[in-house]
């Protein structure tokens, strides 16, 4: 009845929990469905030293999940042992937990799994006559028997929940819970390249994952596909004791979901809000809202200075120092994307580094905005005042005549070519032709140009001190006692942005100024974002974002359109400087500014050759 008083439960005495009800327990952390079991049996393995791993799954591993590896093995008089709880061979003391090295280190897998399955482990060691068996059914262990078995250990867990029908109830369908597996596998895989991986379903082999120990890149093919590699830029970058090393893809190579993002700590794969904090930040001025990076990551530290701890599942950790991982991871990613320019690794799809040594130094000009102050370009004047050029005249053409050299024959010596090539003509009043080295290259002007203004307005604002602009009556905001605390530890920090804001009361403060640009626009959503950032990250970067969203639109305004003719030297005008700017390979929302056609592109377009 509703509103009626909940019945009095009579107290139990307190007493220990029955070793199965506390493994359940347990199980009820660490199992959460097929793909748990894979990804603690296969850990498993490859603690124990395997190199080639073998999944066997029968109806998407609910009616069995069988791991075959090549490792260590276990002596057989250790097996009853290896099924209990907090038994394991990978920690020992306080000092190996705050270093864990292995990917296990609890010692709660085998008996959490075997005690919601009809569980099996058969193993044999390299000095061992024969192998060993231990039967556990539902957490009743039997005894240890001989059994046949080459070196190494294999597990067997049968089905599933079988004695907790209303987990079993939660499990989906087969596809389903198969797609989580090789889903975990791949991720594996793209962290172990040395190892030797093969998953069969009901029989049938689905996935093979050959040792390319010397070659990362072949197993990143293999799991996610050739075209990765051709979007990607390559990132190897060291300091303060921290290692960044791995693959993120180009902002044009982004994704309608998180599907292909993979981040790597010591080797473990993990979930961290303040990774995926930097990597939001490092790409946010280039992609499209609501679209999604694609990044393979892995990052390497002193163990002790990292907790793998927090999580039973080992899917997340705690950094002892989260603003400085957060600083390098963003620093590193922002440098390595600032790197992607027009006719670099943006264009031709190669790892950052292998493009021009030094980029050509830019040129600026004057333009006028009374409220900024700020150097903006003034569309195509700017490129006719640099170069002294006269309007085209009424009718001219925009390129040579066919059959004349370009460039005389510099235009045929590819190492004085310059990456996005020399000018050939303009397409339709949007698009600018240019012939490098390798082929075609096609230019949007109107992206290109925005995003050379864009980083020109950047650069002249970071050059310059943010100002404040006093409010004629402070604003009273109510907030959080939190974020109250926040506002008055982090003051300093606020005035530098332009907010000066004084704690008024336990939950309240005052705004006397705000930043001078931003003065149009509401401040609190603003100043409880960075709040929020502060009291988070111990830093905040929405000023500048919300600076930034504001130039983005002014540089979209003022650059060039379509249908505006260009002459020969400021179609070259513009190619130069896209080359000299940094992120020039796409516009400020995303999109490419040029692409490249190959000669071999072209040849196939026109059969040539067949």
């Amino acid at each position: 009845m509703i509103g009626a008083r909940a019945a009095v439960i009579a107290p139990m005495p307190i007493q220990l929990l029955p070793d199965v009800l506390v493994n359940q327990i347990a199980a009820g952390e660490v199992v959460e469905r097929p793909a748990s079991v894979v990804k603690e049996l296969v850990e498993n393995a490859l603690d124990a030293g395997a190199t080639r791993v073998d999944v066997d799954l029968e109806e998407g591993g609910a009616r069995l999940v069988r791991i075959r590896d090549d490792g260590v093995g276990i002596p057989a008089d250790e097996l009853p042992l290896a099924v209990s709880r907090h038994a394991t061979s990978k920690s020992a003391s306080l000092d190996d937990l705050e270093a864990v090295a292995t990917l296990g280190f609890r010692g709660e897998a085998l008996p959490s799994i075997a005690s919601v399955s009809r569980f099996a482990v058969t193993s044999r060691t390299a000095d061992a006559a024969h192998g060993a068996r231990l039967d556990v059914d539902g957490g009743r262990v039997g005894a240890v028997s001989p059994h046949p078995h080459a070196r190494g250990t294999t597990v067997e867990a049968r089905d599933l929940f079988f004695n907790v029908p209303a987990r079993r109830k939660f499990l989906k369908a087969e596809r389903t819970e198969l797609g989580h597996i090789e889903d975990w596998l791949r991720q594996l895989a793209l962290a172990r390249p040395g190892i030797e991986l093969r998953l069969s379903h009901n029989g049938r082999l689905l996935r093979h994952y050959r040792p390319q120990p010397d070659e990362a890149a072949r197993r990143l093919a293999e799991a996610l596909g050739p075209e990765f590699l051709s979007r990607a830029l390559g990132i190897d970058h060291a300091q303060a004791g921290l290692r960044l090393n791995g693959w993120i893809g180009l902002p044009t190579a982004s994704r309608s979901s998180a599907d292909q993002q993979f981040f790597y700590v010591n080797g473990r794969a993990v979930r961290d809000r303040v990774v995926a904090h930097a990597v939001r930040q490092a790409y946010a001025d280039v992609l499209y809202h609501g679209r999604h990076p694609a990044y393979v990551l892995f990052l390497e530290l002193d163990p002790r200075r990292v907790d793998v701890n927090v999580h039973p599942a080992k899917h997340e950790v705690r950094f002892r120092d989260g603003r400085l991982v957060h600083d390098f991871l963003f620093r590193t990613l922002h440098e390595a994307l600032a790197a992607a320019r027009g006719g670099g690794p943006a264009t031709a799809g190669v790892v950052a580094g292998e493009g021009p040594e030094a980029p050509l130094a830019a040129t600026h000009w004057a333009g006028e905005q009374p409220r900024l102050g700020l150097p903006v370009a003034e569309a195509v004047a700017g490129y006719r005042a640099l170069y002294a050029m006269p309007p085209p005249r009424e009718g001219a053409v925009a390129g040579p005549a066919i059959g004349a050299p370009a460039r005389g024959d510099a235009a045929h010596d590819a190492t004085q070519v310059p990456p996005l090539g020399h000018a050939l003509a303009q397409l339709h009043g949007v698009y600018v032709l240019s012939q490098n080295a390798h082929g075609l290259v096609v230019v949007d002007m109107h992206a290109a140009h925005e995003r050379i203004t864009y980083e020109r307005m950047k650069s002249a604002f970071a050059a310059q001190d943010l100002r404040a602009q006093p409010l004629l009556v402070p604003l009273a905001m109510a907030v959080s006692e939190r974020e109250a605390d926040t506002a008055e530890r982090e003051s300093t920090l606020l005035a530098s942005l332009g907010f000066d804001v004084r704690r008024t009361g336990p939950q309240s403060i005052s705004l006397r100024s705000v930043p001078a640009l931003l003065a149009d626009l509401d401040p609190k959503p603003l100043l409880l974002d960075a709040l929020a950032d502060l009291h988070e990250h111990g830093r905040t970067r929405k000023v500048e974002e919300a600076v930034h969203a504001l130039m983005a639109g002014w540089a979209c305004r003022t650059s060039v359109r379509a249908n505006r003719r260009l002459t020969l030297p400021e179609m070259e005008a513009l190619l130069r400087d896209m080359e000299a700017t940094e992120r020039s390979g796409q516009c400020n929302h995303g999109r490419p500014t040029s692409i490249q056609l190959s000669l071999a592109d072209l040849d196939r377009l026109f059969l040539r050759g067949r």
